[in-house]
């Protein structure tokens, strides 16, 4: 399905993208700390919403 190249790129770019996103975070972690206090509850909230959606679903099936 994907030559060898393919694979080895996609490898390497993940790797890389990966090397990239959690160097940028390290670098503003002082920053999301000051701005984005309380977010946890958030994703709570949302992660909440939609395991009650999902119990419904199932429920209601």
């Amino acid at each position: 399905m994907f030559t060898t190249g393919q694979l080895i790129f996609g490898i390497l770019f993940f790797i890389a993208f990966v090397i990239a996103i959690t160097y940028q975070y390290r670098k503003d972690i002082k920053i999301h700390k000051a701005h984005y206090k309380g977010t946890i509850w958030v994703l709570i909230a949302f992660v909440g919403f939609i395991a009650t959606i999902a119990t419904v679903k199932f429920i209601f099936m």
